[in-house]
């Protein structure tokens, strides 16, 4: 067994918590790299194809799946977080999370969503992506405009 600084042992129950749960946080990150490889498959289709036509239309209508998928990202990243908090007070062998218990109900007010769809990790990926569209966007739109 294994005793965290100032706690006693984590018994045989409690680890075994601990592995469904962190099974339940592995699946997550899988979604969300899975999430990741779809939005630059999407992303890129899109571009080239609003490169090899010069339309703004379909360099807008890019747009629409890296918010979706932006949005369905922050979901399992927020879901993972919230296994984390689970985990933590597994770990931590707070009496209010009972045995084999996978609720994350408590912990919704710790993790709210507006904090992580503008967390660094969802910025820095789908932000950038967004401005690449909207550049394609609306470079496309200049060069119509021109007739060109």
């Amino acid at each position: 067994m294994t005793t965290p600084p100032g706690q006693g042992p984590i018994s045989a129950e409690a680890i075994k918590h601990l592995e469904l749960i962190q099974a339940v946080v592995t699946r997550l990150a899988n979604g969300s790299f899975l999430i990741k490889g779809w939005t630059m498959t999407v992303a890129g289709i899109f571009f080239g194809i609003a490169v090899n036509n010069l339309s703004w239309k379909i360099a807008t209508t890019g747009l629409i799946p890296i918010v979706g998928f932006w949005l369905l990202d922050s979901y399992y990243l927020r879901q993972e977080r919230l296994f984390r908090k689970l985990y933590d007070g597994v770990r931590r062998s707070d009496p209010s999370v009972e045995p084999f218990s996978m609720n994350i109900t408590p912990y919704h007010q710790d993790v709210p969503w507006g904090k992580v769809i503008r967390s660094h990790t969802m910025v820095n990926f789908y932000g950038m992506l967004f401005l690449v569209a909207s550049a394609f966007a609306i470079g496309s739109a200049i060069k119509a405009a021109h007739g060109r």
